[in-house]
């Protein structure tokens, strides 16, 4: 679960000043500082780029062109695309995931695509989204990282962060295209602002179950979470047990009525397995969430571009509608 916090963690707000800028990138010399404040400099804009798997699919989203390699979740266990690759098509990349730990990349692999630039994002400090500081360290001899911040970010910051790098790889973010996802994402919010409206007193409290306890996410810090809650009015419970440093409660099933709940957001990476954990768990049960099963899946990593926030609010939309 130290992966599933990590994947849920922002805190609060902060300027997009600092998340990246460059030169125009047909330019003959290419230079980008990232989110970290890191300065790349290159004799030529990057046409050979890998990249965690989730910001490679905002960037091909945005017409960033020569995506050549992805590390991180690809494919899910039924054969398709993993959530958090969604648009991607696996047979057009290749994939440079490490065996074992998480963070491990397959360094040899990495080096034999000659990547001109890596790029993922961070969440915390000096914590690369899928790459481990012991490999980032090994990377950097191949190829520069850029980073995009995600720390503390908004979710309409951090997806014009990624707009920012994607300009700076050559993409047109002031395309038609473009400007149609912009479109969208506020048409979504529209929609799921208004079912917010219809909850009237309805209490949504956003979960992943485990076998020994069940986590209860702090949408304070959350982007999309957040988003949803302050930005569209979601009714979305806020845990107080939180520690500083997490970004969930862990409440052991016997305390699972703690903050009651009449809708579960639950994170869809657990699937079908994860929700049969809820109906084992009586006091669970007791709450009204846990009594009617009124489990929305809640996408908590997805590719942080407007086209596909708009998607994940307009399917949020429908499935909540159907707890009215």
């Amino acid at each position: 679960m130290k992966r599933l916090s990590t994947a849920i963690a922002a805190t609060a707000l902060l300027t997009l000043a600092a998340c990246g800028s460059s030169s125009n990138a047909a330019s003959k010399d290419w230079k980008y500082t990232d989110g970290r404040g890191e300065k790349i400099s290159l004799a030529a804009a990057p046409k050979r780029i890998i990249a965690q798997t989730s910001m490679a699919a905002a960037l091909e989203e945005l017409g960033v062109k020569g995506l050549v390699g992805v590390f991180g979740p690809l494919k899910s266990a039924d054969g398709g695309v993993d959530a958090q690759a969604a648009g991607l098509d696996p047979a057009t990349v290749t994939d440079v995931t490490g065996e074992g730990d998480y963070g491990n990349l397959n360094l040899e692999k990495l080096a034999s695509l000659k990547p001109d630039i890596v790029a993922t994002y961070q969440y915390l400090p000096n914590q690369l989204w899928y790459i481990s500081p012991g490999v980032e360290t090994k990377v950097e001899k191949l190829a520069p990282t850029a980073v995009v911040d995600f720390e503390g970010k908004t979710l309409v910051q951090t997806l014009d962060a990624t707009e920012q790098l994607a300009k700076a790889l050559g993409a047109d973010i002031d395309s038609a295209k473009v400007k149609k996802d912009h479109a969208d994402f506020a048409a979504a919010s529209d929609r799921l602002r208004a079912v917010a409206k219809k909850l009237g007193t309805k209490k949504i409290i956003a979960t992943s179950p485990a076998t020994d306890v069940m986590y209860v996410s702090d949408p304070s810090k959350s982007p999309d979470l957040s988003y949803y809650k302050d930005e569209l009015g979601l009714p979305i419970i806020q845990p107080k047990g939180v520690k500083k440093a997490d970004y969930f409660e862990s409440l052991s099933w016997e305390n699972a009525d703690k903050y009651g709940g009449d809708i579960a957001l639950y994170d869809a990476r657990v699937g079908a397995t994860g929700l049969k954990i809820y109906d084992k768990q009586p006091v669970w049960q007791k709450v009204p969430a846990g009594k009617n099963k009124a489990y929305v899946p809640w996408q908590s990593v997805a590719p942080p571009s407007y086209a596909s926030y708009a998607k994940i609010m307009n399917e949020l939309a429908d499935n909540l509608g159907k707890q009215l």
